[in-house]
């Protein structure tokens, strides 16, 4: 495990002057539209879950729904996760802005074709299309923040950018089901908002310009090449590729609790839907908590990790050994606030492995890592499960895995700062 973690980064570039004003009315408004478009591929993921019995019963007569159905829900994840490395690619050699713009608009395009289709192939396939749509706004917004902000700013907003995804997931759990009470596709309506948010993007969010990175190391020119002579810069595959493999182990401890949290408790004898949103709310709230406290202890995210992933570890051996709710509810805690630490920490880790030329590209890997995490979650505790015999089993399995990896994580780092290493290490945040 040690072997695919790459070494820490140069620097946080904490020394580089931001490129844009991080204060005033322009500022808070740029700040809404990221979190807003960021938030986009969250509702994606979770605005229909409500009232997907809803719609396996209208489709009943169609052979298969039992498990199209599901796919409604599911295929966005999976083409954000396929398709985002292409999107990074786009978005270097187009621009940022302009591929955002698209993407929203046909962010609700694609968002809303189930009101207008009667096929359930044509919604699957419709709700394929909103995937790609998801993994340029991710893209896009991911990379607009590490444009816009370095340093301590860089670090707070990719924080916020967790809470905002954290918290609206809850809020539009919430939102599908209540209007879901109205018919299976008026939740499908909501898809249409981002057209309230593509023109303010195209008018609020300036587009970035290349500046001097402090987050990678130059490129030297090859022998014998004159001076002057513009050199092609190799992009930084090895550095990315243990945060990306890291990222999608993360991504597995991070969608655990949310996916997982219900039937865990219906384990448990807890039937009731009232307590069971309520202890998912709860969970909810302290990857929120986990969000914030990792922006204010203003340190360097690779030397945080170990201890992030113990925490996580220990919530889920809680999870593990609870033999009722409320012990269940605080080992969920225990886990969602190392997971509210753990996503920002990665992603921050990530971007200061990057230069802007770079970035587009470096964040459709990570946020491929991210979302093919998500896709195999479910699937990797099933498989657990099926090995152990108990959900709760599995739960636990996961927790030594990622108590194994911290420990690796940490093992790793302690070879580093025993060997002679002339970069610099990575400096403490001001």
């Amino acid at each position: 495990m040690t072997a695919s973690v790459p070494p820490p980064p140069t620097a946080v570039d904490d020394a580089a002057p931001a490129p844009l004003t991080a204060s005033g009315p322009a500022h808070q408004l740029r700040v809404t539209l990221l979190m807003a478009g960021s938030c986009l591929p969250i509702l994606g993921a979770v605005l229909i879950a409500p009232v997907l019995p809803k719609m396996q019963d209208y489709f009943a007569s169609t052979p298969g729904a039992k498990a199209l159905v599901p796919l409604a829900l599911t295929v966005p994840a999976l083409s954000l996760a396929l398709l985002a490395p292409f999107a990074g690619v786009i978005v270097d050699r187009v621009g940022r802005k302009r591929l955002l713009i698209v993407a929203t608009v046909l962010y609700a395009v694609f968002g809303t074709a189930p009101l207008w289709l009667d096929s359930l192939g044509m919604i699957i396939a419709s709700r394929a299309l909103v995937g790609v749509a998801e993994a340029a706004i991710m893209t896009c917004c991911t990379t607009l923040i590490g444009d816009y902000y370095s340093g301590h700013q860089r670090v707070k907003y990719l924080a916020l950018q967790t809470m905002c995804a954290s918290a609206s997931a809850t809020v539009f759990f919430v939102v599908g089901g209540a209007v879901g009470a109205a018919g299976w596709q008026v939740p499908f309506w909501i898809y249409a908002v981002s057209l309230v948010l593509a023109p303010l993007m195209a008018t609020a969010l300036p587009s970035p310009a290349t500046r001097p990175s402090a987050d990678a190391a130059p490129a030297e020119a090859p022998a014998g090449t004159p001076a002057g002579a513009e050199t092609r810069r190799p992009f930084p595959w090895r550095q990315l590729a243990g945060i990306c493999v890291l990222t999608f182990f993360g991504a597995m401890v991070f969608y655990t609790v949310p996916v997982e949290m219900a039937y865990l408790l219906d384990d448990l004898g807890v039937e009731n839907t009232g307590v069971i949103g309520l202890a998912t709310a709860i969970a909810s709230a302290a990857t929120v908590a986990g969000a914030v406290t990792f922006a204010r202890l203003k340190r360097s995210p690779d030397p945080m990790l170990p201890a992030v992933l113990a925490v996580c570890a220990v919530g889920f051996g809680v999870m593990f050994l609870a033999g009722s709710a409320p012990l269940l509810v605080v080992g969920a805690v225990v886990n969602c606030v190392g997971t509210g630490m753990l996503l920002p920490a990665l992603l921050t880790s990530a971007m200061s492995r990057l230069a802007f030329e770079d970035r587009g590209r470096g964040t459709g890997l990570w946020t491929a890592a991210f979302f093919g995490g998500e896709f195999v979650c479910p699937l990797v505790l099933l498989a657990l499960e099926s090995l152990v015999g108990s959900l709760a089993g599995a739960v636990g399995v996961l927790g030594l895995a990622a108590a194994l990896v911290a420990a690796g994580l940490l093992l790793a780092a302690r070879r580093r700062a025993g060997a002679v290493d002339p970069r610099p290490l990575p400096e403490q945040l001001a």
